[in-house]
């Protein structure tokens, strides 16, 4: 038995050596077998990354959806600021702004002055009493200033709308409907006289007649050639003051130291010097004469 033992012995030492090796071979094998197929994998895995896709189209609905809605909201906005410039800014040009106020404003009541309480009137010729008429009339209806109406049935009518509407009921149909344009108008039929001084007793002034029609610039601001902005008629001397006395529409002029605002009678006289350094808004008088076509006197 004992040589039975160590036969078992010395021939199972070598089977169990064998053995072992073969178990170490193997699991050196599966170590160094499996480590590069998961690296493939892995690196398969990696070159294709699936975030990719899913950042690019995340980019791409960001940047869409911002910009459509930031145009619309600033069309929007524009649209409504450009509108409001447009009525003022247009309201065409500055010279509306600045005479329209003038309808809503109230002072004291329009003046009408009768032909016997002017000095003279009786000796007026006949188609200057016609005129003249037909203007102290219009200030017996109560009519209001305003801008761009040449028709006493708006309710009232601007400087150049009286003159306009006077002179073609009375057989002019030549006159300008402007301030400015019946100002060439006069000058080219060659009977304006030119005042330089701010005097009212001025040598300037000798030739001034009842029916002349007068002129001034820079009653407010507005660019035009010439730069006439304002025109009246001359009605002659009121006989209780002496002091001369003028008809048509105003926004503002005085009769008896009284603002009035619409068609009346006002005082005629000169124009303070101006307080601005700007002459454009400094009213200026710059001279009077006849209507084109009225029989000499």
């Amino acid at each position: 038995m004992k040589w039975l033992l160590i036969i078992a012995i010395l021939f199972g030492a070598p089977y169990a050596a064998r053995a072992a090796e073969e178990s170490l071979g193997t699991k050196i094998k599966k170590v160094f077998e499996p480590s590069p197929t998961p690296t493939r994998k892995h690196r398969k895995k990696k070159p294709t990354p699936t975030p990719s896709p899913e950042t690019s189209p995340k980019r791409k609905k960001a940047s869409p959806s911002p910009s459509p809605t930031a145009t619309p909201k600033s069309k929007s906005k524009r649209k409504r600021t450009t509108p409001t410039p447009t009525p003022e800014p247009e309201e065409s040009p500055s010279a509306t702004p600045a005479q329209t106020p003038a309808q809503g404003k109230k002072g004291w009541p329009n003046v009408s002055l009768s032909p016997d309480q002017i000095s003279g009137y009786e000796t007026y010729p006949p188609k200057v009493r016609q005129i003249l008429d037909a203007g102290l009339a219009l200030t017996k209806q109560n009519l209001g200033y305003t801008y761009g109406s040449a028709d006493p049935a708006n309710g009232g009518m601007d400087c150049s709308g009286f003159i306009y509407y006077v002179l073609k009921q009375n057989g002019f149909p030549d006159v300008p409907r402007d301030s400015s344009q019946q100002y060439v108008w006069v000058r080219k039929a060659g009977n304006f006289y030119a005042v330089l001084s701010r005097k009212e007793d001025s040598f300037e002034f000798d030739d001034l007649k009842p029916g002349d029609l007068l002129f001034w610039r820079g009653t407010y601001n507005i660019d035009r050639d010439p730069p006439i902005t304002h025109t009246m008629i001359y009605l002659g001397r009121e006989k209780r003051t002496n002091k001369r006395v003028m008809i048509g529409s105003s926004d503002g002029r005085t009769y008896d130291g009284k603002q009035r605002w619409g068609v009346s009678v006002f005082d005629f006289k000169m124009p303070p010097p101006p307080k601005s350094g700007d002459a454009k808004i400094s009213p200026v008088f710059v001279g009077y004469g006849r209507i084109p076509g009225l029989p000499a006197q």
